[in-house]
């Protein structure tokens, strides 16, 4: 059974590329990139590292070919990539392939104010249509971009939020990987829509919690609403086409989008999901 990795020069590819080659043939994994002398290391190790640039759709059915089952990891050009991403599962379909994964968000529904919704809720009608068996990973936000925001709390006093009480059940790289894994190489998987979680739904008061033990001293809540939130991050420097996302998010938890803790990483992944107490 061969397995594709698209975007696997990006952090999550690695770590999923790294989680199969303890278990899968290498001759068997094939990496898929823009760049392949970014994955120069992985063929050396025995992968089979193909040019792939969702951008040249003529070109990816030859990236698919002898493919059984796909990871599709969604690229992070947010609002511009529905397009890309119908491009690889179009040619998934005219090379074969079977089973194909997608990199979601938890709750890609119309409710969710999250900005990057719209872009996954369209790829997942998209596989459902393909024929293809398809799998949905729902991935929560990522535990590991918290730490930078829990450490800044711990050094000036104050979590600046705009989340209200809602929590996150933020989620390593390393747990979505393993998930990713387990699906790739598992059974029983088509046609199922995993939400994959960490283990505690971490609320800002959670987080300041975490800062006040990291600095020793106390670290205050501060609650903002959306358009301060906004201001906030542009003044701090931010780009105004990614302030208002990283504010969606902080909507889309205010609103309990983001709050459904499950067991996924355990019963799918095969391990026991690490809370963000752990990376902070």
């Amino acid at each position: 059974m061969t397995i594709a990795i698209t975007g696997a020069s990006g952090q999550l590819g690695r770590l999923v590329a790294d989680q199969l080659l303890t278990t899968v043939d290498p001759a068997e994994i094939v990496l898929l990139t823009r760049d392949p002398a970014k994955l120069a290391d992985y063929a050396e190790r025995g992968a089979d590292v193909r040019a792939a640039d969702f951008s040249k759709p003529d070109e990816l059915v030859d990236a698919f070919a002898g493919v059984e089952r796909v990871l599709l990891i969604s690229t992070d050009a947010v609002g511009a990539r529905v397009e890309g991403h119908l491009a690889a599962i179009d040619a998934a379909v005219k090379a074969g392939v079977r089973h194909m994964a997608y990199t979601s968000v938890s709750g890609p529904t119309a409710d969710n104010p999250a900005g990057v919704v719209a872009d996954h809720a369209a790829t997942e009608d998209a596989l459902r249509e393909s024929g293809l068996a398809w799998t949905m990973l729902r991935n929560n936000l990522y535990a590991d971009m918290q730490v930078d925001s829990v450490a800044q709390a711990a050094a000036t006093g104050q979590l600046v939020t705009n989340t209200g009480d809602g929590g996150a059940a933020y989620v390593t790289r390393a747990d979505c990987a393993a998930v990713a894994a387990g699906v790739l190489t598992g059974e029983g998987h088509e046609g199922k829509a995993y939400d994959v979680t960490g283990p505690h739904a971490y609320t800002a008061a959670d987080l300041a919690e975490l800062a006040t033990q990291k600095s020793g001293k106390p670290v205050e809540v501060v609650q903002v609403d959306d358009e301060a939130y906004t201001a906030g991050l542009v003044s701090a420097g931010l780009p105004d086409f990614i302030a208002p996302l990283l504010t969606s998010f902080g909507t889309a938890t205010r609103l309990g989008k983001l709050a459904t803790v499950t067991d996924v990483v355990e019963q799918v992944g095969g391990r026991k999901p690490t809370p963000l107490s752990a990376l902070v």
